[in-house]
């Protein structure tokens, strides 16, 4: 079963927190997972045009955190916060809970995976050529600074009888290297030939704890170094 291990969960306090940040037991558990899953579906259906990329969630004993990192903040925001407004009111009605909203925005959305791995998926809906979307989008990563960059199509690509897989890469993709710093996302395509599936990695550096001599309680520094 090699390289099957996902790319995120495999960094999960080395290079990466979790998108979910609370604790619970036994069925109260199930219940504020289930209502993530609203949080996250009310947000995607919201924010469907503002490039939403990830959306984090901090629980509080009487509030709700909700932090969305997006590529269009001005959609999500809106004429003098109105649609920040509308969304929060939604979410408080949805938890039955104070919930604060804070908008983060993505600097190069061409080297965020997730944002990579649905504009081409929505090429593919709209009949453009998966190799061109995927050169494209490997051009435009590295041009943003990416380190490397991998993504990966399976499905009936133009409509062949027959499902294959094909890729393209640039630059370098360490997935087994722990302290590397690679973005992980998929999305697919429905096209009328059917589904087609969409990989993308993209390795933005390392990430490593700066050796220092630091005062007592202070955490670890983590500093970008480049390959």
């Amino acid at each position: 079963m090699g390289r099957k291990v996902h790319p995120i969960g495999f960094r999960l306090k080395i290079t990466r927190d979790w998108d979910a940040r609370w604790f619970a037991t036994g069925a109260r558990y199930a219940e504020l997972l289930q209502e993530d899953f609203a949080i996250r579906r009310f947000i995607k259906k919201e924010g469907e045009k503002a490039g939403v990329s990830r959306i984090e969630i901090e629980r509080y004993p009487n509030q709700l955190q909700v932090t969305i990192h997006t590529a269009r903040p001005g959609i999500l925001i809106g004429r003098k916060g109105d649609a920040v407004k509308k969304m929060r009111q939604g979410l408080e009605e949805l938890t039955e809970k104070k919930v604060k909203v804070e908008v983060n925005e993505i600097d190069k959305p061409d080297t965020d995976a997730l944002l990579v791995a649905e504009n081409i998926a929505g090429q593919l809906v709209r009949r453009i050529g998966h190799s061109r979307a995927m050169k494209r989008a490997v051009s435009q990563a590295m041009r943003q600074g990416a380190q490397g960059i991998k993504i990966e199509v399976s499905g009936r690509l133009a409509g062949a009888d027959m499902a294959r897989r094909e890729w393209v890469s640039e630059g370098r993709v360490p997935r087994s290297t722990l302290r590397a710093d690679i973005d992980f996302a998929r999305a697919e395509a429905l096209t009328t030939f059917g589904r087609i599936g969409v990989k993308v990695w993209v390795y933005k550096g390392e990430v490593l704890r700066e050796e220092r001599q630091k005062p007592a309680g202070e955490p670890n520094k983590e500093v970008y170094v480049s390959p």
